[in-house]
Formats: structure tokens, sequence, C-alpha cells
């Protein structure tokens, strides 16, 4: 992508942002071209009560087989910021692949607390193993894919059993963009308002769960991200080895933290194969 389109599209980010007054990836979604091979099948569904318990449900245009694997998509936002309407755009990427794609919201801080975003994301699969049938979706095929405060959200629900119960063994697999996993002491106000009352704290570290029960896991991460440090990844991916799961890190030179999401929007794809790496991934996992 050249400086000047990249510029290009600041500029109609910059003025979404102004005239909708939204959040700058709601903004950015509402600018970037979607992937036609793909649609929103299902909008507003509730998986539990409240508004910050609904789902959105894509598939792709044209599928010669069915059911098709299932992506569950979990953004981040510091859990306390973010919404399934800013991320259409990666939603569209997946299912154009070839997946039907889940994007649920989850209740937020300071509505909740650690472990309530967690529970949430639970409930959502749970919803997506009870109904994926009915949009071509096999319940028994699930990859969860997150970013950042995402990307813990759906570590917690692959690593940690409590969360699923029986239903992780749908989960074929998970892909983590950026994610926080090992993040002890706390530091800041962004992860003491979310973890800070918990009473041991290890117990909030997805790193702690890391064991030969999880299954297959491809960690992203960009060189550049100043906001979750790559040891993070570099940490999860170790312990997870040496439990025998097998896990793949890719770190990508020059991508900071929000690029390596909004690499999977189309003009954004040639800055690093984010859109591939986890395509990839579910293909393999999800293979019968």
């Amino acid at each position: 992508m050249t400086k000047l389109t990249i510029a290009a599209a600041a500029v109609l980010m910059a003025g979404a942002l102004v005239a909708a007054a939204c959040s700058p990836l709601r903004a950015f979604d509402t600018v970037m071209p979607k992937d036609g091979a793909s649609r929103l099948v299902a909008g507003d569904v509730p998986y539990g009560e409240g508004a910050r318990r609904q789902l959105d449900v894509y598939a792709p245009v044209a599928a010669e087989k069915r059911p098709l694997p299932v992506i569950v998509f979990i953004y981040g936002g510091s859990w306390a910021n973010g919404t399934r309407a800013g991320y259409h755009f990666a939603a569209r990427a997946l299912s154009a692949a070839g997946f039907i794609t889940v994007v649920p919201d989850y209740r937020l801080v300071p509505e909740v607390r650690f472990p309530g975003f967690v529970q949430d994301c639970a409930a959502a699969v749970r919803w997506v193993r009870a109904h994926a049938a009915r949009y071509g979706g096999d319940p028994d095929r699930i990859v969860l894919v997150g970013h950042s405060a995402g990307a813990y959200n759906a570590a917690m629900l692959a690593l940690d059993p409590q969360f699923l119960g029986t239903d992780r063994a749908a989960i074929r697999g998970f892909a983590g963009l950026a994610g926080p996993y090992d993040f002890l002491p706390f530091d800041g106000s962004v992860v003491t308002d979310a973890f800070g009352a918990w009473p041991k704290p290890v117990e909030t570290q997805p790193i702690h769960y890391a064991d030969a029960s999880a299954p297959p896991v491809l960690l992203l991460h960009g060189d550049e991200d100043g906001t979750v440090w790559p040891k993070n990844s570099i940490n999860l991916d170790r312990t997870l080895r040496a439990a025998g799961v097998p896990s793949e890190l890719k770190v990508y030179r020059g991508l900071g933290h929000v690029g390596i999401v909004t690499a999977l929007a189309r003009p954004f794809r040639g800055e690093a194969p984010v859109l591939a790496d986890i395509t990839a991934f579910a293909r393999r996992v999800t293979t019968r």
C-alpha cells in the first residue's frame, strides 16, 4: 500500500469519525471496502439478557460443502470499550475465506470485572454450539480468534476448562492477535480496573492454564506493539510447546497493536499476511 493511499485512508477515517461521532475502529470499518464473497446473515441476535449480549452471524455467499467450520471473533478494547459494529471488515474477510463467522458483544468494565467478560464470551460460544447448524455451521468445529483484550478472552476459553466445560471439546483451535497472556504484576489502570479485585491474580493469567489439554494455538504479534508487549505471545508459545501443545508463533516486522487487526481489511492486507495466516490455521485444525 503506498504512502499516498494510506494517507487518503487516514483522511477518510478521520472524516468518518467526526461525522459519525463513533469509535476509531467503527469509523475505520465505515470507510473500508468489504469482501463481496460474504454477507451478514443474522444481526442483533441475543445470546443472553441485555444489549451487550448480542451477536452477529456472517456466512460465505456461496459454499459448495456444508456444514462449514465456525470462527468466533472476539474484538478488543481494554475490556472497557468496543462494539461488534466496528468489525464488519474482519468478519466479512473471515467468512469470505469459507467460514461461518460469529462476532459477539460482551459486557465491559465498569459494568463487570473479571471474570464477567470471559463468562459472556463463553455464553456466546455455547450459543454457537446450539445454533450454528441453522446458519450452515458445524457446531463441533469452532475456532476462537481474538484481538488484544478479545484474544485474552478467547485464550481463557481455550485454556481454562471452567468456562466452557464440555463445550470446550468443540474448540479445534485458538488464534490470538496481540493478546495479553502473561502480564503479572498488574500495572496501570486498565488491568487493575479489570482484574485488580480478583483475590488470586495468577488465576487471571491464560499462561497459568497452558497444559497438554489445550487445542492447537496460533499466536500473532507485531514487533512494534507498545500496548501489549510481544513477550506475552512469546512466553505463552514457549509454555504451550513445553506442554506438548501444537503452537505456532509469528511476529510481524514493523506492525503495531492496531495494525495487526486492521491488516484484515482489504486495503491493508499487504502490511502483513494476518488474514492468510489465520485462515490457513483455521482450515488446518478444522479439517475432518
